[in-house]
């Protein structure tokens, strides 16, 4: 009996997770294409989930794969420092060597639970095991290390340089239990951190921190929660921290029993609205909360007080909880699921505890916003994101465009990658003799040849052709977040 094959749907980026990806030492990036601009000094460094498979064994969510840190380097003064004309690069891409890693590197293969899957095995394996601290979501460089950053635990210190893992670190001030969000927000002038961390329970708990510029926690506070939401992101505004509580809600008791992991005993409750939260950046302490329309949002673009004292928030919103299960699905290499979303902004009124106005300023599906670090908190700034290119189906695909959006001109520019090429989210990073402008730096992978790149583009002209692209050594999967470091 003949049997007919039918031809694969999976997109080019699939190839880029096939694999655990592999690590390599610090090496000079060849010059594929211009220049690094000489006064480019500084350090990228990215995170996310680097292995999505163990002996065979797939993990159940994107969110699930251990993290790995790439960092590249600008311009330094290592020995190994070459490049073209204008400056050199060198990178280096090592696996956080958390607890559970090095447990499951020694078995060769899965033994923890996670936020897409429950511990594999006997099913008492579901209680006795912990879930797995990844360290893949962000990163956040300090004096004197680098904090990979997972939101349900602990931060993992690393070395600048070297990448190599020294372990957790409470920052002086995480006893045992309480969670470091992977998005912190650092203030430009002063050099406070701002933080979070969720603590889970029947009713879950949101902790406050603020540290210093070295990230040492100088002050706590913890406010309670209805129920188990999910909360990923907030923003800094000025003289205020403000939370948007989506309505979704983790149903613990079959997470408890182990019988369901926390990304499938997530549920969407419309009826409850979106909550807000607006919180005293000086004592941390409730100033007013209210309630809105539902939507979801994992990320904010900014946020600062116009001059009437109105609070102004950008962010990427969704209708509905279904980026969780396109999110999922791209953990098997194949996506279906669509989940639009819109750059929108809220007005609040912080006295009266109201939302006083939502409007879309972005037609257009996007993620990873992020403004320009020296006006985090303070008036609007021109923001960066990941979009699609034209025409693509938004299920079956990953980001392959990055653009700036100036709301005040209502402008768009976008950098097309080109088909079955895929750029992580845009950081900036600014020129030491004009802050205000610099490049937008980002990760590559080239689904046409199967390799990854580092591509520079003048933060001002994101239409014209990139400064310089770099080679990397090997393939990098699409990450999450990352951050500069300036030299």
């Amino acid at each position: 009996m003949q049997t007919t094959t039918r031809p694969s749907t999976k997109k080019a980026w699939a190839k880029a997770i096939a694999q655990p990806a592999t690590e390599f030492s610090p090496t000079p990036l060849p010059v594929i294409a211009g220049e690094i601009p000489s006064n480019l000094r500084g350090t990228l460094y990215r995170n996310g989930p680097a292995r999505l498979e163990r002996d065979g064994m797939r993990m159940g969510h994107w969110f699930d794969g251990d993290g790995a840190i790439l960092a590249v380097y600008f311009n330094s003064n290592s020995p190994l420092s070459k490049g073209g004309k204008g400056g050199s690069a060198i990178a280096s891409y090592r696996y956080v060597q958390t607890a559970g890693y090095q447990e499951e590197a020694t078995a060769n293969r899965l033994l923890y639970g996670n936020y897409g899957m429950t511990a594999p095995g006997a099913f008492w394996n579901r209680w006795l095991k912990p879930i797995k601290n990844v360290a893949n979501t962000s990163v956040l460089p300090l004096p004197d290390k680098l904090l990979a950053l997972w939101e349900g635990g602990k931060p993992h210190a690393l070395d600048l340089q070297t990448l190599e893992t020294k372990g957790e670190d409470n920052l002086s001030g995480l006893s045992n239990g309480l969670p470091y969000s992977a998005h912190y927000k650092r203030d430009p002038h002063t050099g406070e951190i701002f933080n979070f961390g969720i603590s889970p329970g029947i009713n879950a708990k949101l902790n406050l921190y603020k540290s210093d510029r070295t990230g040492k926690i100088l002050q706590k506070a913890a406010f309670a929660l209805d129920g188990v939401p999910i909360v990923h992101d907030f923003v800094l505004a000025g003289q205020y921290l403000v939370f948007f509580v989506p309505p979704v809600r983790v149903n613990a008791l079959p997470v408890l029993l182990g019988l369901s992991c926390y990304s499938d005993a997530i549920e969407w409750q419309p009826q409850l609205g979106t909550q807000f939260l607006i919180f005293d950046r000086e004592t941390l302490t409730l100033v007013s909360r209210g309630e809105t329309e539902p939507w979801y949002q994992w990320h904010f673009a900014n946020g600062y007080v116009d001059p009437s004292g109105t609070i102004v928030v950008d962010l990427v919103r969704y209708e509905d909880f279904q980026t969780n299960q396109y999110l999922k699905e791209v953990a098997t290499g194949q996506t279906h699921t669509p989940a639009p979303s819109s750059l929108s902004r809220v007005y609040l009124n912080p006295k009266l505890g109201k939302v006083t106005a939502i409007e879309q300023i972005l037609d257009r599906d996007c993620e990873f916003p992020i403004g320009l670090p020296h006006l985090i908190g303070q008036a609007a700034s021109p923001t960066f994101l990941s979009v699609h290119r034209p025409g693509v189906n938004i299920g079956a695909e990953l980001f392959s465009a990055i653009a700036k959006f100036d709301s005040q001109t209502q402008s768009l520019t976008i950098a097309d990658f080109g088909e079955n090429c895929y750029p992580m989210e845009p950081i900036f990073a600014p020129d030491p003799q004009n802050p205000a402008s610099g490049w937008i730096v980002t990760v590559v992978y080239d689904g046409n040849r199967d390799r990854s790149e580092v591509w520079i583009f003048n933060s001002d002209r994101l239409d014209a052709p990139p400064v310089c692209r770099l080679e990397l050594p090997s393939v990098v999967p699409m990450g999450f977040h990352g951050a500069w470091r300036q030299a």
